[in-house]
Formats: C-alpha cells, structure tokens, sequence
C-alpha cells in the first residue's frame, strides 16, 4: 500500500492533480473559518457552549453544522459552502422528471446539459441569497436558536443583512467554482469531494470527545468503559463493511447484443450486463427524511393556551428528540417512502427499454418494448425494496446509539448520511486512482475486484 501511495508521487501529472486538489481543498475550509463581517467573535464563543447540549442530542443544528464542517456554529462567510448548488441539482432533477421541456434538454447531450447547468447556476444564486437573508436574520436574533440572549453582531442590521447576503453568497459560488475545478484539474468528482472534507472535518472532535469520554483529559472522570469503546469500534467495522457493499452492490441484468448488416442478417452479437444499484437512491431519503423531520419538530416551540396549539406542541416535541420512538418511525418510514420516489422519479424503465431496442440488444428471454419495461420495473422495485431496508438500517444507527448517551459528535460517523457520503466518495476517488495508476502500468490499490493491478 505504501509502494502505490508513492508510485502516486511519481507521475508528475498525478503528483500535479493530487498537490492541486489538496490546495483547493484548503483553500474551501479556509473559507469555513473566517467569520462573517460584523459578527463578535466572543458571542460565537458563547454561542457555541449554549448550543453544546442541543449539537450532543442530534439536533437539527448539529446536523448542518456537521455538513458545513462547523461553519454554521462559527458563523463564517462560508457556512452555505456547497449546499445551495447541490438543492439546485436536486431541484432541477425532480422537475426535469415532470416538466417536458427541461426532460429534453437531459436526452439533448453536451448541449442540453449546458443549458440545464446555467439553469441550476442561475437556481444556485437565488437559494444563496433566500438562505444568507435568513441565516442574516438568525444572528440578529440568536434566541431563536435557543442560545439566551445573545449579541452575535455588532453593527448597523441593515448594513449587516447587505454585507452577509453578499459574503456568504460569493463564498458559496467561488465554492462552487473551486469544486468545478478540482473535477476538471483533480482527483475525483470536486463538488463530493468537498462534502466529505467537511464531514471528515468533524472527525478530530470525534476523536477527542471519544477520549474524554472513555479515558478521562485533565483528572476528569471517564464516563464509558474501555470495553465500550471496544465495543464500539468492532461494530463500528461491521457497520462500514456494511456501508460498502450496500454502496457496490449491483443486480446485474443480462443483455445481448447484435449487429445488423444488409439483407436483414446479423452478427457480432455479444453479451454484457445492464447494472441496477441497490442503491440507487444513495444518500437523497436520509438527506430529505431528516430535515423534514427537524422542521416539523419546531412545531413543540409553538405558543399559545389552546387544545389543539397544545397538541401540536406535544407531537412537535415527540417528533424533535431524536431518541423517540415517534422520531425513529416516522425517521423510517420517510426513507422508505423517498427511497420509492426518487427512484420512481429517476428510473426510466421505458426510456431503458427502447434505448435497448434502438441499439438492437434485449434480454434474453424478454421481448423488446413494453415487456421488457415491465420487467426492469419489477426487478428495480424488488432490488430497491432491499435497498431501502439496508439504508434505513444504516440511518437509525446513529439515533440508536445516541439513544445509549453515546454524544451525537461520535454516533454520527457510525452511519447515516455521513458514512455513506464518506465511503462513496472515497470509493470513487479510489477508483480514478487506481484507473490513472493502471493507465500508466503501475500496480493499483486493489489486488482484486473490479479493477486489479498488473498482476
């Protein structure tokens, strides 16, 4: 393994990708910790310790706050990071599936997809400005978080509202251009690539609260048993092996190919695969399950004296703690049904089934057309059905042991959208190493597997 981490090093255009990836990447995080003009750098301070208790529950600001790589808790220029353009990407994909004309630009090529990235560059300012203006209005009132009466800014509210709406909005798009870079220029697929930075960001704060937790810093008394942590850790394993093949599976249809010459004859024919992903969702139920359900908890800070305001109060505070058995259903069953949606709303079996027939392929024992439509559908609902099992299983996780007081810092990294925004990533940026490594006749990292060295 370390043979090929230095093989990297010894190709100048690799060593260039990888020095410049590791540049822009810092140059991202830089931006994650110079904090907004005008705010008091002492009040954030403060800030942070009253919102300790809520971030060590899994609240619905230790849940961004762990996406921006503490941004948010800081209050910096670069809290929005990349977020707003992926919603844009997200938001124009669920209308292209409804609206005709935005359908055709997808099936139009480069041209289409250059027209649709103008849209979701276009989409990507207006979400800046809409998140940066209430982002604005939460630091001049940061009570609403919950965190007392605090004095996070220190100058004039209009003047402060124009400089964050500007700030954070050129931060969030020179992130954008940062990630167009590193894909372009770099290793792996830039925009990914910077979430995980920001996840694994979190991961040292992890690590020194696992230390204060379970051997004790300064003669504070440890609060776990080391067989805990042991405990932990080995299931912690069990739990990535697990994250790695829910993320590499593949149910594998097969297909054969022909050509056709003069007369009406063909040969040539040939067979392959059309791959299905269990998880062809990835991360997007648990990335709108969960702040769905943080949203609709606010619902317990609602005041007033009447029966229903009261019982909308009762179920927001049910559905807001994390540790609830209402939150972890209701958590469940809106994976489950987002798991279903994205796949009905990005899976095209038809448009699969005549792309087959245009290329004169079908599988084998399947007639070409609506037949063979039928038959993807089935098998991608069967195969998404365990998928979604699998991901519901890996989201609770951290909810279940938050549950066990393990603090939410800890838990978060034991699955959810954190590890399987980390294990995807790293697999991809692994796998175009391992390509640009094979290309140029050196051993890969993997001995075996999809893609294996020379030997």
């Amino acid at each position: 393994m370390l043979k090929t981490f230095a093989n990297l090093f010894k190709v100048p255009e690799l060593r260039f990708r990888i020095l410049f990836t590791i540049g822009l990447v810092a140059i991202a995080r830089l931006l994650a910790m110079i904090p907004t003009p005008g705010v008091d750098w002492a009040a954030i301070m403060s800030l942070q310790e009253s919102l300790a208790k809520n971030a060590a529950s899994g609240g619905l600001i230790a849940w961004f706050d762990t996406f921006t790589g503490g941004a948010l808790t800081q209050c910096s220029v670069g809290t929005l990071s990349i977020w707003p353009y992926i919603s844009a990407q997200i938001i124009i994909q669920l209308m292209a599936a409804v609206i005709p004309s935005l359908g055709r630009l997808q099936r139009e090529g480069d041209a289409g997809r250059k027209t649709l990235n103008l849209y979701i560059r276009w989409l990507t300012i207006g979400i800046c400005v809409f998140q940066a203006a209430m982002l604005a209005n939460t630091m001049l009132n940061p009570e609403r978080l919950g965190a007392g009466q605090i004095e996070l800014v220190v100058m004039n509210p209009l003047a402060f509202y124009l400089m964050t709406v500007i700030s954070m909005t050129g931060a969030s798009m020179f992130v954008m251009w940062l990630g167009d870079q590193i894909t372009e220029r770099g290793i792996g697929n830039g925009v990914s690539l910077l979430i995980m930075i920001n996840i694994t960001s979190r991961l040292p704060v992890a690590v020194s609260d696992a230390v204060r937790r379970y051997f004790g810093v300064g003669g504070a008394q440890a609060q776990g048993s080391p067989w805990e942590l042991i405990l932990l850790l080995v299931f912690g394993f069990a739990v990535l092996l697990g994250t790695v093949a829910l993320t590499q599976a593949l149910r594998k249809i097969p297909i054969h190919s022909t050509r056709a010459i003069s007369r009406g004859s063909a040969y040539g024919g040939g067979t392959t695969y059309l791959p299905l992903r269990v998880n062809y969702a990835g991360v997007m139920p648990i990335i709108f399950a969960g702040p769905i359900l943080q949203l609709v908890g606010l619902l317990g800070r609602l005041e007033g004296t009447n029966a229903f305001t009261a019982t909308l109060r009762r179920v927001g505070e049910q559905i807001a703690l994390p540790t609830a058995g209402t939150h972890i259903l209701l958590y469940g069953a809106l994976i489950l049904f987002f798991t279903f949606f994205w796949v009905a709303t990005q899976f095209n079996a038809m448009n699969i089934s005549d792309g087959l027939k245009r290329d004169g392929s079908y599988i084998p024992g399947i007639r070409p057309g609506m037949a063979t439509a039928e038959y993807l559908d089935g098998v991608m609902t069967r195969v998404t059905l365990i998928g979604a099992v699998s991901l519901l299983a890996i989201a609770i996780i951290p909810l279940l042991l938050t549950a066990r007081q393990v603090p939410y810092e800890i838990a978060g990294f034991f699955g959810g959208t954190s590890l399987l925004i980390i294990v995807g990533v790293a697999l991809d940026t692994l796998r175009q190493l391992e390509s640009q490594l094979v290309m140029r006749n050196y051993d890969g990292f993997l001995k075996h597997g999809r893609i294996a060295g020379r030997h």
